[in-house]
């Protein structure tokens, strides 16, 4: 198929806006927007191509991009939309077969820390049933208001037991429960769950109650807090469970064996697994979190594509040019997950966000481009010269809104944290500028020429924001305010602004397990909603209303407090251990004297109490005679690793090299407490020690957030100014305009941080790259209405007129694109997940406080500048750049 180049020469354009404008007396912006084309002379070549349509596309497209590819998008339309979509199909490639797979929860978060490398090497020495090596465990949650403990509940535990370790299918290794602990203390010799289950039948009440209150006083009960040894009674007990697993098996696999574990136990008569029993496990949390992001997704992709094709449809209104946004849409996550499949990045709870954003931005791309079209199409301005016109204005915009974006995305390479969000998030704002600013144009030149010939009819082609329009009435009223009182209303929003900022920075930073669990309202209404919508079942919720309200713990419980030091074989060593659990602070438990603690003490003193020979060596080694060996330790430990080899290798390395201490936090404890005193622990100790586990990970997590933000906002913004002001001082040869372009986005940056706080969102490492992302995104919106405004200027110079003619029609692209953004991608606020809620919420919050700002304040910026320049004269800070 030949491509139609026949074009007429462009009609004289049409100047009805300056016919309805009041202009100003005098000669207002005459020294700072002066006729550029005296500044800016030849910029490597003029327009590209003579059917620019000379006046018409005046200093447009003067960058060398727009002037090779301009030529390209109206002669060659369909050559440049084939090439597109064979990328397309390499990009799909890519998504498809060379994904990294998917990570959720906190772990993704954890790593490459000093406190993540000490948990490293402890669960490498001392976990032997963690699934790198082989092994997992489980617990089975069992309640019963009137009293767990009863014989009939015991029975019932010892035949679950039982059934499962004789389950060759289930790989259990071991079970404990509080029925076998009770067996044992009547029978001592019973070692199987079936002769336990004997002892217990055989047991009168008395016997009964009187070795549970034993056995809960020696090896304390696997119980909820209700419990006292009086009443022998409780109303949840727990059995924990160990299999025996292949190394590195699919957690799916693991899941499998711990729900096939709950089904046994709902064969037994007396358990309900949808009343009185539930199972779990690290494999299932993982599992279910991952199941967050399907539930969430199933609900909410659909959602916000029903009000983005609503949105779009208002401002295409045209069946193509809705066809067309559509797949210019699809292409740019079709591409950046293409791209993260070839760079092995896998997908996360971290770059869900990237997603939204990138169509944020596209749609504001693609809404402009279009309108902007529009505009020259109405004046009778031939299709392939409408569309030079268009790129070659927009294109050098939307080149330096997408560097300046990539440069805020950017800023987030310089954290661990959010390293994969910067590079997936700045690819795929560049794929973005390629598919709308060059691809869509080509596309759209080629179906109006295919369509301009046929009786195939424009449903819409008039641009938003017309001046006619409700549209162009309303969105005016900046630069009304810019008539009357634009130093007053400008001192009035930076004092706005700077009260919104300092506001901001008392917003909280919070970070654990439970920022991954769902909404438990939102998880109530997903619950109401008809197949395929309704979520699915979450377990771990079950057991986390367990441990809260029974247990009187959290998911984490303790800190660790891991010790890797030679001197663990000095003669002072067991001493330095027992004086670090001394006087504990107040956010461990403790007795008042000693924090409540399971160390290598607690070994010893189990084993001495077993065996009577190293309870001998023991007390020949203590000198002192406080029961901790202080001579010759080796030998104690010696002793120790033949008398209880299991329980010493879970306490001390056979080197002798490495130990840890499991300290209990008070469940009233804040999570920094509890880290700053295990912190102290580890820090008052002349061994080596490194505060360790989980809730330390944790706050490592939320102090690399806060550093994050506040690193990547700072150099998007340092790096942002630089960019612009270079761009405008190359391009417009008026190095300030970058800063005025910085004034609106810098208020938006300030009113987000306020409302923060404000809504009570706290940083957390999904939301924590928003306040760098949202320059980017403010940047969108302000270099549109400079770049459109300066063009405005050079033909009409005067400033009032040329701001009104830049609101009407680029501020009319602008409001549909803010209103597609906030209400189709704001969606994300339906999420399950409340770190990804928190994260729609800012975005749309971002989005439109960008849009406010760029309407509303940047025409008095502009004023305010230009009336300073007046009276002070042009500043330069740097030659002119077309001298």
């Amino acid at each position: 198929m030949s491509e139609d180049r026949s074009d007429q020469p462009a009609e004289t354009r049409g100047e009805s806006a300056s016919e309805t404008s009041s202009p100003e007396s005098g000669d207002t912006g005459v020294t700072l927007f002066g006729s550029l084309s005296d500044r800016l002379g030849s910029l490597g070549g003029g327009s590209g191509s003579s059917s620019d349509g000379g006046s018409a596309g005046g200093s447009r497209g003067d960058d060398p991009f727009t002037r090779r590819v301009n030529p390209l998008i109206t002669n060659r339309p369909w050559t440049v939309v084939l090439v597109f979509l064979l990328l397309t199909g390499v990009f799909l490639g890519g998504a498809i077969g060379g994904g990294a797979g998917q990570e959720a929860g906190a772990d993704q978060f954890t790593e490459d820390t000093e406190a993540y490398e000490a948990f490293e090497d402890m669960q490498e020495n001392f976990d032997r049933g963690d699934r790198s090596s082989g092994g997992t465990s489980a617990q089975l949650f069992i309640t019963d208001e009137r009293n767990v403990l009863s014989e009939q509940n015991l029975l019932r535990m010892l035949e679950f037991q039982d059934r499962i370790e004789n389950d060759g299918d289930l790989r259990v290794v071991s079970s404990t429960s509080p029925a076998s602990l009770v067996a044992t203390q009547l029978d001592p010799s019973a070692t199987t769950p079936e002769e336990q289950y004997r002892a217990v039948d055989r047991a009168s009440q008395r016997q009964l109650d009187e070795a549970i209150a034993t056995a809960d006083e020696t090896s304390g009960l696997p119980v909820s807090t209700d419990f006292t040894r009086s009443s022998a009674s409780a109303s949840v007990a727990q059995v924990a469970i160990t299999y025996d697993t292949p190394p590195m098996a699919e957690t799916s696999d693991y899941a499998n064996l711990q729900f096939e574990t709950q089904d046994l136990a709902n064969e037994i008569d007396g358990f309900d697994t949808d009343d009185n029993v539930v199972i779990f496990g690290d494999a299932i949390l993982e599992e279910e979190t991952l199941q967050l992001l399907g539930d969430t997704s199933i609900v909410v992709f659909p959602a916000a594509i029903i009000l983005i094709l609503f949105f779009l449809l208002v401002a295409y209104r045209d069946p193509i040019d809705l066809g067309l946004g559509l797949v210019a849409l699809v292409m740019t996550m079709i591409w950046t997950f293409g791209f993260m499949g070839f760079a092995q990045i896998p997908f996360s709870d971290a770059l869900i966000t990237v997603f939204p954003l990138l169509l944020a931005v596209g749609i504001d791309f693609g809404i402009h481009i279009i309108n902007r079209y529009r505009e020259e199409r109405t004046t009778g301005v031939p299709i392939g010269e409408a569309m030079q016109i268009t790129t070659g204005q927009l294109t050098t915009a939307l080149l330096i809104v997408t560097l300046t974006t990539v440069f805020s995305f950017g800023a987030n390479l310089l954290s661990d944290m959010t390293r994969d969000f910067g590079i997936v998030a700045a690819a795929g704002i560049i794929f973005t500028f390629l598919i709308f600013g060059v691809f869509l144009p080509a596309g759209k030149v080629g179906f109006d020429r295919l369509r301009e010939g046929t009786r195939f009819p424009e449903f819409g082609s008039t641009p938003l924001g017309s001046e006619q329009s409700f549209l162009g009435r309303v969105l005016p009223v900046g630069v009304h305010i810019a008539r009357a009182i634009p130093v007053l209303f400008l001192v009035a929003m930076l004092v706005i602004g700077t009260g919104a900022a300092a506001y901001g920075t008392g917003v909280d930073t919070e970070f654990d397990d439970e920022a991954f669990f769902p909404d438990e309202e939102r998880l109530e209404q997903y619950e109401a909603l008809p197949e395929p919508f309704a979520a699915g079942d979450y377990t771990f919720l079950t057991v986390l209303d367990h441990m809260e309200e029974d247990f009187e713990q959290g998911l984490e419980g303790s800190v660790t407090v891991y010790i890797e030091d030679p001197g663990l074989r000095d003669d002072d060593a067991l001493r330095e251990i027992d004086q670090a659990l001394q006087r504990p602070p107040d956010a461990f438990e403790s007795d008042g004297r000693q924090a409540d603690a399971n160390s290598l003490l607690d070994t010893i003193e189990a084993q001495a109490a077993a065996d009577p020979a190293f309870d001998a060596t023991v007390t020949r080694y203590d000198s002192s005679g406080d029961e901790i060996p202080d001579r010759e330790i080796d030998a104690v430990y010696d002793a120790l690793f033949d008398t209880a080899p299991d329980e010493t290798a879970d306490r001390l390395t056979t080197d002798r090299g490495a130990t840890r201490i499991d300290i209990q936090v008070d469940v009233d404890a804040e999570q920094d407490e509890a880290v700053a005193a295990a912190t102290e622990v580890a820090n008052d100790m002349t061994l080596d020690a490194t505060p360790t586990g989980q809730l330390v990970l944790f706050e490592t997590v939320i102090e690399q957030t806060t550093d994050s933000s506040i690193t990547s906002l700072f150099v998007a913004f340092v790096l942002t100014i630089i960019f612009l002001v270079l761009s405008y001082w190359w391009l417009e040869g008026r190095a300030i305009y970058g800063v005025i372009n910085l004034v609106p986005v810098l208020l938006a940056v300030a009113l987000l941080a306020g409302s923060m706080r404000l809504f009570d969102i706290p940083l957390s490492p999904i939301n924590a790259p928003i306040l760098s992302v949202s320059i980017g995104l403010g940047v969108d919106y302000t270099v549109h209405l400079m770049h459109r405004f300066v063009d405005e200027y050079e033909e009409r110079e005067d400033t009032h007129e040329a701001l009104l003619v830049t609101v009407q029609g680029t501020g009319g692209a602008l409001t549909g694109s803010m209103l597609t953004t906030v209400c189709g991608l704001g969606v994300l606020y339906l999420a399950l997940i409340p770190l990804i809620m928190e994260f729609g919420l800012l975005l749309a919050l971002g989005v439109f406080y960008a849009w406010f700002t760029s309407i509303l304040v940047l025409p008095s910026v502009v004023i305010v500048w230009d009336r300073l320049e007046q009276r002070y004269g042009e500043l330069e800070w740097f030659p002119s750049a077309t001298a």
